[in-house]
């Protein structure tokens, strides 16, 4: 299997960095058991960074590594100890690259060194209990997760930066044009087809510098998926101006440079989007004896077009300076007019899932539907295995409103609520009337707004109103075993009310002298 040298165009699979975990700890030193919540932050994860790097010509890194992924942030940690940042992932491309979404949509179009585009933002890191500490929650017991990092499959699309393009038939030339005129080496054969990639070459002319770059295997037909040239005319659009390489020396039977240069304008209005780049036409092989008789039969024909021609061989160098100036020229002139490109950076930003609101609700066939932009990162920053964490999330949503939305709209107790994504959403049983306030006083990790009345705090509390009542003789246990049993406070051994009588005891109903 042969081994690609030029890919120019690639679906990348990038992963930004998850952000740290926040901790939940409390300050412990010698005589100072309790000395508050001391819990870190988690550090933000590491995004992805594309950047344009004058250096890269081709995404042929990406076509063998196709997956990306940023660094971690790091866990916080006690002694108000926060987790490092997770390092960025910078991956360079080449000038001109276009980047867009699985579906096509534009993300950006990457031209001039340095410019740069962060197309995965890193997740936030989780905040520890130090952070989340207030007045009404003096120590919290729960601290935050951090959010994971963006994660999506971009395209990278490489449109050559060149000033001049170079477009005919195979075998025109093309290459030996480029060959001639710079110090780009391509390889050249007499066979069509020989160039399989665009050939890029620097040109000087006079105290201009610009580049020329060419379209291979453009034919008839091109513009719908014919030959080569429909991959490579993405490459000619950022060009100044287009050149016609015509062969004047062809020993296919029925061409001629006219009806050449004809079917190549056709196959680039097919294209769309190069009308109006200015257009010159070089009659090439004019050192082969027909080519030059052929370049003077057709050259004032051409001209009457309004079209500049030169009459050139690549071979010997005829003509070539005149061509290579009259490209500086064009160049000049566009690079005079346009303004100096400066390296800038642009950060996508996700599209609100919720319309600019800050949520919305809505009824479906599975229950209420809740979705924004702060109560989906607040979901992925809850510790569902900590209560107190929990409720803390249903503190934040009902500040936010949601609660009181859902009575609005109908929603009964009872029923369910999905917060995100349909794909991943969490599931609640609404539950109207859970306020926050004070800290709540219960079990560390634990919030007792959460919790249904238990079997042991119901148990405890009718052993201490029994206490009372109980006989100088009995101890607590003594009251918790009756209440077990159902028994009385008092009663007499060997009774009816003795939990340990029974009918076949000997002396059953005899109560025990106790003289």
């Amino acid at each position: 299997m042969a081994v690609p040298t030029f890919v120019d165009r690639v679906k990348l699979h990038v992963a930004a960095g998850r952000g740290g975990n926040g901790v939940a700890s409390v300050h412990r030193e010698k005589f100072k058991p309790l000395g508050g919540p001391d819990g870190g932050n988690g550090g933000p994860g590491g995004s992805v960074i594309l950047r344009v790097d004058p250096d890269v010509t081709t995404l042929i890194d990406y076509h063998h590594s196709p997956r990306r992924v940023a660094e971690h942030g790091g866990h916080g940690a006690g002694g108000h100890r926060n987790g490092g940042h997770g390092s960025d992932l910078v991956l360079p491309v080449p000038d001109g690259t276009v980047v867009s979404d699985s579906e096509g949509n534009l993300l950006a179009d990457l031209v001039g060194a340095g410019t740069e585009l962060v197309v995965a933002n890193g997740g936030r890191g989780g905040l520890g209990n130090a952070a989340l500490a207030s007045a009404k929650r003096k120590a919290p017991g729960f601290a935050l997760l951090g959010e994971p990092g963006d994660e999506l499959d971009i395209v990278l699309e490489l449109k050559v930066v060149a000033d001049i393009g170079l477009v005919g038939f195979p075998s025109a030339g093309k290459s030996s044009l480029i060959a001639a005129i710079s110090r780009a080496r391509p390889k050249i054969a007499d066979y069509p087809f020989t160039t399989l990639v665009p050939n890029l070459g620097v040109v000087r002319a006079g105290d201009t510098t610009f580049t020329v770059a060419d379209v291979p295997g453009l034919i008839e037909g091109a513009a719908e998926g014919r030959g080569l040239g429909h991959d490579f005319l993405r490459h000619i659009e950022r060009c100044a101006a287009l050149v016609h390489v015509i062969d004047t020396a062809t020993i296919e039977p029925g061409r001629n440079p006219v009806e050449d240069l004809d079917i190549i304008e056709g196959e680039l209005s097919r294209y769309g989007g190069l009308e109006d780049r200015p257009r010159l036409v070089a009659l090439n092989k004019i050192d082969v004896p027909d080519g030059r008789d052929i370049a003077g039969f057709v050259v004032d024909e051409l001209r009457e077009r309004g079209l500049r021609v030169f009459e050139v061989s690549a071979a010997s160098g005829e003509g070539m300076r005149e061509l290579t100036f009259a490209m500086a020229e064009i160049v000049a002139r566009a690079h005079a007019e346009k303004p100096a490109q400066e390296a800038v950076r642009v950060v996508l930003r996700p599209k609100s899932v919720d319309g600019g609101e800050e949520f919305t609700v809505k009824e479906t066939g599975e229950g209420w539907r809740v979705r924004g932009e702060k109560p989906e990162r607040w979901i992925k920053q809850t510790d569902f295995s900590n209560e107190e964490a929990v409720g803390f999330l249903a503190d934040r949503l009902n500040a936010l409103g949601v609660e009181k939305r859902l009575i609005e709209l109908g929603a009964q107790e009872g029923d369910a609520v999905l917060i995100g994504h349909p794909d991943n959403a969490v599931v609640f049983d609404f539950k109207p009337g859970i306020d926050a306030g004070a800290e709540m006083l219960g079990r560390r990790g634990e919030d007792e707004r959460l919790r249904e009345e238990r079997p042991a705090a119901t148990r405890r509390r009718d052993i201490q109103e029994l206490m009372p009542e109980r006989s100088e003789t009995e101890t607590r246990a003594d009251v918790a075993r009756k209440i077990d049993r159902g028994g009385p406070m008092s009663y007499e051994i060997g009774t009816a009310d003795d939990p340990d009588w029974a009918e076949d005891d000997p002396g059953a109903g005899v109560p025990e002298d106790r003289g």
